[in-house]
Protein backbone atom coordinates (compact mmCIF):
# COMPACT_ATOMS: atom_id res chain seq x y z
CA UNK A 1 0.00 0.00 0.00
CA UNK A 2 2.77 2.20 1.05
CA UNK A 3 4.41 2.16 -2.84
CA UNK A 4 0.97 3.36 -4.11
CA UNK A 5 0.12 5.72 -1.96
CA UNK A 6 4.10 6.98 -2.79
CA UNK A 7 3.28 6.90 -6.51
CA UNK A 8 -0.04 8.42 -5.89
CA UNK A 9 1.27 11.59 -4.48
CA UNK A 10 4.46 12.00 -6.80
CA UNK A 11 1.84 12.11 -9.42
CA UNK A 12 -0.28 14.90 -7.41
CA UNK A 13 2.66 16.78 -6.90
CA UNK A 14 3.50 17.30 -10.64
CA UNK A 15 -0.09 18.96 -11.08
CA UNK A 16 0.28 20.66 -7.83
CA UNK A 17 3.64 21.00 -5.93
CA UNK A 18 1.98 21.70 -2.45
CA UNK A 19 0.78 17.93 -2.62
CA UNK A 20 4.59 17.07 -1.67
CA UNK A 21 5.22 19.71 0.19
CA UNK A 22 2.99 18.10 3.04
CA UNK A 23 3.83 14.54 2.32
CA UNK A 24 5.10 13.89 5.94
CA UNK A 25 1.68 15.47 7.32
CA UNK A 26 -0.62 12.57 5.66
CA UNK A 27 2.22 9.95 6.27
CA UNK A 28 2.08 11.08 10.13
CA UNK A 29 5.90 11.40 9.93
CA UNK A 30 7.49 14.68 11.64
CA UNK A 31 4.26 15.91 12.77
CA UNK A 32 4.96 19.74 14.15
CA UNK A 33 3.67 19.91 18.39
CA UNK A 34 0.17 20.43 18.26
CA UNK A 35 -2.50 20.64 20.85
CA UNK A 36 -3.37 17.21 22.85
CA UNK A 37 -6.69 16.47 24.14
CA UNK A 38 -8.58 18.77 21.49
CA UNK A 39 -11.83 18.25 19.16
CA UNK A 40 -10.30 17.32 15.51
CA UNK A 41 -13.08 17.73 12.99
CA UNK A 42 -12.02 16.46 9.62
CA UNK A 43 -13.66 18.18 6.26
CA UNK A 44 -12.28 16.79 3.06
CA UNK A 45 -12.55 20.12 0.56
CA UNK A 46 -14.23 23.54 0.18
CA UNK A 47 -18.03 22.12 0.84
CA UNK A 48 -17.60 20.79 3.59
CA UNK A 49 -15.15 23.40 5.08
CA UNK A 50 -17.41 26.26 4.59
CA UNK A 51 -20.20 24.04 6.77
CA UNK A 52 -17.75 23.57 9.40
CA UNK A 53 -16.54 27.14 9.93
CA UNK A 54 -19.81 28.26 11.89
CA UNK A 55 -20.01 25.02 13.59
CA UNK A 56 -16.12 25.54 15.09
CA UNK A 57 -16.57 28.99 15.96
CA UNK A 58 -19.92 27.73 17.97
CA UNK A 59 -17.40 25.21 19.96
CA UNK A 60 -15.04 27.92 20.61
CA UNK A 61 -17.80 29.79 22.02
CA UNK A 62 -18.93 27.19 24.18
CA UNK A 63 -15.66 25.57 25.00
CA UNK A 64 -12.67 28.05 24.34
CA UNK A 65 -9.94 26.11 27.06
CA UNK A 66 -10.94 23.09 24.64
CA UNK A 67 -8.32 23.61 21.44
CA UNK A 68 -9.76 22.33 17.88
CA UNK A 69 -7.64 20.51 15.09
CA UNK A 70 -9.12 20.87 11.00
CA UNK A 71 -7.74 18.33 8.66
CA UNK A 72 -7.84 18.57 5.00
CA UNK A 73 -7.55 16.49 1.91
CA UNK A 74 -7.50 19.39 -0.51
CA UNK A 75 -5.07 22.72 -0.74
CA UNK A 76 -8.95 24.44 -1.16
CA UNK A 77 -9.93 23.03 2.24
CA UNK A 78 -6.92 24.22 3.74
CA UNK A 79 -7.58 27.54 2.12
CA UNK A 80 -11.07 27.82 3.06
CA UNK A 81 -10.32 27.11 6.65
CA UNK A 82 -7.47 29.81 7.38
CA UNK A 83 -9.55 32.66 5.17
CA UNK A 84 -12.68 31.60 7.95
CA UNK A 85 -10.54 30.85 11.32
CA UNK A 86 -7.03 32.06 10.41
CA UNK A 87 -4.96 31.01 13.95
CA UNK A 88 -8.19 29.95 16.14
CA UNK A 89 -7.48 26.44 14.83
CA UNK A 90 -4.67 23.92 14.51
CA UNK A 91 -4.50 22.78 10.87
CA UNK A 92 -3.12 19.42 9.52
CA UNK A 93 -3.48 17.41 6.43
CA UNK A 94 -5.40 14.28 6.95
CA UNK A 95 -3.39 10.64 7.27
CA UNK A 96 -3.93 8.26 5.00
CA UNK A 97 -6.28 5.25 6.39
CA UNK A 98 -3.52 3.15 7.61
CA UNK A 99 -3.18 1.42 11.05
CA UNK A 100 0.51 2.40 11.34
CA UNK A 101 -0.12 6.20 10.40
CA UNK A 102 -2.92 6.35 12.68
CA UNK A 103 -1.28 5.24 15.35
CA UNK A 104 0.74 7.80 15.28
CA UNK A 105 -1.41 10.46 14.56
CA UNK A 106 -3.70 9.45 17.50
CA UNK A 107 -0.57 9.44 19.62
CA UNK A 108 0.56 12.84 18.63
CA UNK A 109 -3.54 14.24 19.00
CA UNK A 110 -4.80 11.91 21.37
CA UNK A 111 -7.64 14.05 20.52
CA UNK A 112 -11.38 13.92 23.01
CA UNK A 113 -13.79 13.98 20.00
CA UNK A 114 -13.42 13.54 16.36
CA UNK A 115 -16.10 14.85 13.95
CA UNK A 116 -16.13 13.99 10.34
CA UNK A 117 -18.03 16.28 8.00
CA UNK A 118 -20.64 14.71 5.81
CA UNK A 119 -20.12 10.99 4.64
CA UNK A 120 -16.26 10.59 5.69
CA UNK A 121 -16.05 6.81 6.27
CA UNK A 122 -12.90 5.32 6.81
CA UNK A 123 -12.78 1.84 7.68
CA UNK A 124 -9.09 1.82 9.56
CA UNK A 125 -9.91 5.12 11.26
CA UNK A 126 -13.04 4.37 12.56
CA UNK A 127 -11.66 1.07 13.83
CA UNK A 128 -8.91 2.70 15.25
CA UNK A 129 -11.05 5.18 17.11
CA UNK A 130 -13.24 2.70 18.56
CA UNK A 131 -10.27 1.08 19.74
CA UNK A 132 -8.65 4.17 21.80
CA UNK A 133 -12.79 4.64 22.71
CA UNK A 134 -12.96 7.77 20.92
CA UNK A 135 -16.24 9.17 20.61
CA UNK A 136 -17.06 9.74 16.62
CA UNK A 137 -19.66 12.32 15.46
CA UNK A 138 -20.92 12.30 11.62
CA UNK A 139 -21.87 15.83 11.44
CA UNK A 140 -24.32 17.15 8.74
CA UNK A 141 -24.49 13.99 7.87
CA UNK A 142 -25.86 12.39 4.07
CA UNK A 143 -25.76 9.30 2.47
CA UNK A 144 -27.26 8.95 -0.86
CA UNK A 145 -29.69 6.12 -2.14
CA UNK A 146 -26.40 5.24 -4.93
CA UNK A 147 -23.80 4.91 -1.77
CA UNK A 148 -26.27 2.94 0.43
CA UNK A 149 -26.34 0.43 -2.14
CA UNK A 150 -22.59 0.46 -2.58
CA UNK A 151 -22.25 -0.39 1.21
CA UNK A 152 -24.69 -3.08 1.57
CA UNK A 153 -22.24 -4.82 -1.10
CA UNK A 154 -19.25 -4.82 1.81
CA UNK A 155 -22.21 -4.96 4.35
CA UNK A 156 -19.78 -6.79 6.92
CA UNK A 157 -17.32 -4.42 6.64
CA UNK A 158 -19.55 -1.50 6.92
CA UNK A 159 -20.86 -2.34 10.35
CA UNK A 160 -17.75 -2.93 11.60
CA UNK A 161 -17.42 0.71 10.57
CA UNK A 162 -20.00 1.84 11.96
CA UNK A 163 -19.58 0.40 15.35
CA UNK A 164 -17.16 3.44 15.49
CA UNK A 165 -19.61 6.31 15.38
CA UNK A 166 -21.33 7.57 18.31
CA UNK A 167 -23.80 9.73 16.67
CA UNK A 168 -24.90 10.35 13.11
CA UNK A 169 -26.61 14.07 12.62
CA UNK A 170 -28.46 13.57 9.49
CA UNK A 171 -29.14 16.15 7.23
CA UNK A 172 -32.59 14.79 6.07
CA UNK A 173 -34.61 11.55 7.64
CA UNK A 174 -33.89 9.54 4.29
CA UNK A 175 -30.21 10.45 5.20
CA UNK A 176 -30.95 9.00 8.49
CA UNK A 177 -33.12 5.68 7.59
CA UNK A 178 -30.42 4.60 5.11
CA UNK A 179 -27.56 4.63 8.08
CA UNK A 180 -29.94 2.84 10.27
CA UNK A 181 -31.21 0.43 7.29
CA UNK A 182 -26.86 -0.38 7.54
CA UNK A 183 -26.78 -1.20 10.88
CA UNK A 184 -26.44 2.05 13.06
CA UNK A 185 -28.85 1.66 16.31
CA UNK A 186 -31.74 4.04 15.42
CA UNK A 187 -30.71 5.76 18.70
CA UNK A 188 -27.65 6.59 17.56
CA UNK A 189 -28.96 8.65 14.72
CA UNK A 190 -31.02 12.29 15.05
CA UNK A 191 -32.08 14.66 12.16
CA UNK A 192 -31.74 18.30 12.62
CA UNK A 193 -31.72 19.73 8.96
CA UNK A 194 -28.86 20.83 7.19
CA UNK A 195 -26.38 22.92 8.77
CA UNK A 196 -25.26 24.33 5.54
CA UNK A 197 -28.29 26.89 5.81
CA UNK A 198 -27.16 28.64 8.87
CA UNK A 199 -24.04 29.76 6.50
CA UNK A 200 -22.48 32.98 7.76
CA UNK A 201 -22.14 35.28 5.39
CA UNK A 202 -18.76 37.56 5.21
CA UNK A 203 -19.85 41.14 6.37
CA UNK A 204 -17.71 42.62 3.25
CA UNK A 205 -19.48 40.25 0.55
CA UNK A 206 -22.12 42.95 -0.89
CA UNK A 207 -19.07 45.95 -0.78
CA UNK A 208 -16.65 43.62 -2.20
CA UNK A 209 -19.61 41.75 -4.72
CA UNK A 210 -19.86 45.67 -6.06
CA UNK A 211 -16.19 46.41 -6.66
CA UNK A 212 -16.07 42.94 -9.11
CA UNK A 213 -19.31 43.82 -10.62
CA UNK A 214 -17.85 47.45 -11.61
CA UNK A 215 -14.91 45.32 -12.82
CA UNK A 216 -16.93 43.04 -14.90
CA UNK A 217 -19.11 45.92 -16.13
CA UNK A 218 -22.23 47.55 -14.21
CA UNK A 219 -24.27 47.59 -17.90
CA UNK A 220 -23.80 43.80 -18.46
CA UNK A 221 -25.86 40.80 -17.28
CA UNK A 222 -24.01 38.24 -15.43
CA UNK A 223 -24.49 34.43 -15.83
CA UNK A 224 -22.89 32.57 -13.47
CA UNK A 225 -22.03 28.86 -14.60
CA UNK A 226 -20.42 27.34 -11.33
CA UNK A 227 -18.88 24.28 -10.04
CA UNK A 228 -18.99 22.46 -13.63
CA UNK A 229 -17.58 19.16 -14.41
CA UNK A 230 -15.72 17.87 -17.47
CA UNK A 231 -18.63 17.85 -20.17
CA UNK A 232 -20.97 20.34 -19.09
CA UNK A 233 -18.92 23.46 -20.66
CA UNK A 234 -19.57 21.97 -23.99
CA UNK A 235 -23.16 22.14 -22.96
CA UNK A 236 -22.73 26.06 -21.13
CA UNK A 237 -21.13 27.25 -24.11
CA UNK A 238 -23.54 26.07 -27.10
CA UNK A 239 -26.28 27.49 -24.94
CA UNK A 240 -24.14 31.20 -24.61
CA UNK A 241 -23.46 31.17 -28.28
CA UNK A 242 -27.02 31.05 -29.01
CA UNK A 243 -27.91 33.38 -26.47
CA UNK A 244 -25.68 36.00 -27.59
CA UNK A 245 -27.45 36.35 -30.62
CA UNK A 246 -30.46 37.57 -28.74
CA UNK A 247 -28.14 38.95 -25.43
CA UNK A 248 -25.11 40.56 -27.28
CA UNK A 249 -24.12 41.88 -23.68
CA UNK A 250 -24.29 39.06 -21.56
CA UNK A 251 -20.87 37.94 -19.38
CA UNK A 252 -20.24 34.45 -18.62
CA UNK A 253 -18.58 33.86 -15.41
CA UNK A 254 -17.06 29.78 -15.57
CA UNK A 255 -16.20 28.41 -12.36
CA UNK A 256 -15.37 24.53 -12.69
CA UNK A 257 -15.30 22.52 -10.12
CA UNK A 258 -11.75 21.92 -10.17
CA UNK A 259 -9.82 24.66 -10.72
CA UNK A 260 -7.16 22.69 -11.97
CA UNK A 261 -8.59 22.61 -15.37
CA UNK A 262 -9.05 25.99 -15.83
CA UNK A 263 -6.63 26.64 -18.32
CA UNK A 264 -8.32 23.87 -20.70
CA UNK A 265 -11.17 25.65 -19.78
CA UNK A 266 -10.11 29.05 -21.31
CA UNK A 267 -8.01 27.51 -24.26
CA UNK A 268 -11.42 25.51 -24.88
CA UNK A 269 -12.88 28.78 -24.68
CA UNK A 270 -10.69 30.39 -27.15
CA UNK A 271 -10.82 27.81 -29.48
CA UNK A 272 -14.25 28.79 -30.28
CA UNK A 273 -13.19 32.80 -30.80
CA UNK A 274 -14.19 33.74 -27.75
CA UNK A 275 -12.29 36.58 -25.63
CA UNK A 276 -11.32 34.99 -22.55
CA UNK A 277 -9.79 36.16 -19.01
CA UNK A 278 -9.44 34.34 -15.97
CA UNK A 279 -9.81 35.74 -12.33
CA UNK A 280 -5.68 35.25 -11.40
CA UNK A 281 -4.22 37.04 -14.37
CA UNK A 282 -5.85 40.37 -12.71
CA UNK A 283 -6.29 41.52 -16.05
CA UNK A 284 -9.04 44.40 -17.16
CA UNK A 285 -12.41 42.63 -17.84
CA UNK A 286 -12.95 45.06 -21.18
CA UNK A 287 -16.37 45.29 -23.12
CA UNK A 288 -14.82 43.06 -25.18
CA UNK A 289 -14.58 40.34 -22.66
CA UNK A 290 -17.21 37.48 -23.53
CA UNK A 291 -15.80 34.64 -20.92
CA UNK A 292 -14.57 35.18 -17.08
CA UNK A 293 -12.91 32.09 -15.38
CA UNK A 294 -12.93 31.56 -11.89
CA UNK A 295 -9.45 30.19 -11.01
CA UNK A 296 -9.39 31.04 -7.72
CA UNK A 297 -9.85 29.39 -4.41
CA UNK A 298 -12.66 30.42 -1.88
CA UNK A 299 -14.08 33.41 -3.88
CA UNK A 300 -17.35 31.51 -5.38
CA UNK A 301 -19.37 33.41 -2.73
CA UNK A 302 -18.46 36.10 -4.32
CA UNK A 303 -18.64 35.45 -7.53
CA UNK A 304 -22.38 34.48 -6.48
CA UNK A 305 -23.07 37.46 -4.81
CA UNK A 306 -22.07 39.84 -7.87
CA UNK A 307 -23.77 37.79 -10.39
CA UNK A 308 -27.61 38.05 -11.85
CA UNK A 309 -28.38 34.39 -12.66
CA UNK A 310 -26.46 31.07 -11.54
CA UNK A 311 -26.56 27.50 -12.94
CA UNK A 312 -25.45 24.89 -10.61
CA UNK A 313 -22.75 22.75 -12.14
CA UNK A 314 -22.38 18.48 -12.00
CA UNK A 315 -26.09 18.44 -12.85
CA UNK A 316 -25.97 18.23 -16.66
CA UNK A 317 -23.96 15.08 -16.02
CA UNK A 318 -24.20 12.13 -13.63
CA UNK A 319 -22.33 14.09 -10.53
CA UNK A 320 -25.07 15.00 -8.27
CA UNK A 321 -25.09 18.46 -8.46
CA UNK A 322 -23.44 20.91 -6.29
CA UNK A 323 -24.87 23.04 -3.81
CA UNK A 324 -27.22 25.24 -4.48
CA UNK A 325 -27.50 26.73 -1.19
CA UNK A 326 -24.76 29.46 -1.24
CA UNK A 327 -26.50 30.97 -4.31
CA UNK A 328 -29.35 31.16 -2.54
CA UNK A 329 -28.45 32.63 0.32
CA UNK A 330 -27.02 36.06 -1.97
CA UNK A 331 -30.39 35.85 -3.23
CA UNK A 332 -29.56 34.34 -6.72
CA UNK A 333 -32.63 32.85 -9.59
CA UNK A 334 -31.09 29.06 -9.77
CA UNK A 335 -30.91 26.54 -12.79
CA UNK A 336 -29.88 23.39 -12.49
CA UNK A 337 -30.11 19.80 -14.70
CA UNK A 338 -31.35 16.95 -13.76
CA UNK A 339 -29.02 14.69 -11.97
CA UNK A 340 -29.24 16.35 -8.52
CA UNK A 341 -29.25 13.16 -6.08
CA UNK A 342 -26.45 14.92 -3.73
CA UNK A 343 -29.13 17.59 -2.89
CA UNK A 344 -32.28 16.01 -3.51
CA UNK A 345 -34.38 16.99 -1.03
CA UNK A 346 -33.29 20.33 -0.79
CA UNK A 347 -33.65 20.61 -5.09
CA UNK A 348 -36.99 19.88 -4.70
CA UNK A 349 -37.79 22.13 -2.03
CA UNK A 350 -36.68 24.90 -4.07
CA UNK A 351 -38.39 23.67 -7.28
CA UNK A 352 -41.22 23.90 -5.21
CA UNK A 353 -40.71 27.60 -3.61
CA UNK A 354 -40.26 28.85 -7.36
CA UNK A 355 -36.32 29.46 -6.69
CA UNK A 356 -34.89 26.67 -9.13
CA UNK A 357 -35.50 25.53 -12.72
CA UNK A 358 -34.82 22.41 -14.03
CA UNK A 359 -33.36 22.12 -17.46
CA UNK A 360 -32.37 19.03 -19.31
CA UNK A 361 -30.62 20.75 -22.58
CA UNK A 362 -28.28 22.92 -23.98
CA UNK A 363 -31.27 24.44 -25.43
CA UNK A 364 -33.54 24.48 -22.62
CA UNK A 365 -30.77 25.88 -20.70
CA UNK A 366 -30.31 28.76 -23.38
CA UNK A 367 -34.13 29.15 -23.38
CA UNK A 368 -34.46 29.68 -19.18
CA UNK A 369 -31.37 31.77 -19.44
CA UNK A 370 -32.71 34.27 -22.07
CA UNK A 371 -35.86 34.33 -19.97
CA UNK A 372 -34.68 34.91 -16.45
CA UNK A 373 -32.40 37.75 -17.55
CA UNK A 374 -35.07 40.01 -19.54
CA UNK A 375 -36.90 39.92 -17.09
CA UNK A 376 -35.71 41.53 -14.03
CA UNK A 377 -38.74 41.47 -11.49
CA UNK A 378 -38.97 37.24 -12.23
CA UNK A 379 -35.36 36.98 -10.75
CA UNK A 380 -36.18 39.24 -8.22
CA UNK A 381 -38.99 37.46 -6.91
CA UNK A 382 -36.87 34.48 -7.41
CA UNK A 383 -34.02 35.53 -5.44
CA UNK A 384 -36.44 36.80 -2.73
CA UNK A 385 -37.92 33.40 -1.97
CA UNK A 386 -34.59 31.97 -2.45
CA UNK A 387 -33.69 33.80 0.96
CA UNK A 388 -36.79 33.49 2.56
CA UNK A 389 -36.46 29.67 2.43
CA UNK A 390 -32.52 30.13 3.69
CA UNK A 391 -33.55 31.36 6.73
CA UNK A 392 -36.70 29.34 7.33
CA UNK A 393 -34.48 26.41 7.61
CA UNK A 394 -31.81 27.81 9.63
CA UNK A 395 -31.45 25.96 13.30
CA UNK A 396 -29.08 23.09 12.44
CA UNK A 397 -26.31 24.41 13.67
CA UNK A 398 -27.63 24.60 17.33
CA UNK A 399 -29.34 21.56 17.08
CA UNK A 400 -25.17 20.03 16.28
CA UNK A 401 -23.96 22.11 18.87
CA UNK A 402 -26.34 21.00 21.97
CA UNK A 403 -25.81 16.68 20.14
CA UNK A 404 -21.75 17.17 20.95
CA UNK A 405 -22.05 19.03 23.70
CA UNK A 406 -23.95 15.76 25.34
CA UNK A 407 -20.43 13.73 24.11
CA UNK A 408 -18.39 16.15 25.59
CA UNK A 409 -19.65 16.30 28.91
CA UNK A 410 -19.99 12.53 28.95
CA UNK A 411 -15.81 12.52 28.04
Amino acid sequence: MLPFILLRLWVKSRKNPVALKFWHERLSIGLRPVPQQGIWLHAVSVGESMAAIPLIKGLQQRYPNIPVIVTNETIGGVNCIHAGLGSRVTQLYFPYDLPCVLKRFFKTLKPRLLILMETELWPNLLVAAHQNQLPVVLANARLSARSARRYRLILPLMQAMLRGISKVIAATQADADRFVDLGLPRERVHVTGSIKFDLELPPQLNEQAQALREHWGNDRLVWIAASTHEGEEEQILEAFSQLRKKLANVLLVSVPRHIDRADRLKNFYQSHGYQVIKRSENKPCSATTDIFVGDTLGELLLFYAAADLAFIGGSLVKKGGQNPLEPAAVGLALLTGPYTFNFALITEQLKQRGVEIQINTAKELEEQVITLLSDLQKRKQMGSAAKNFIEENKGSLQKHLKLIENLIHEN
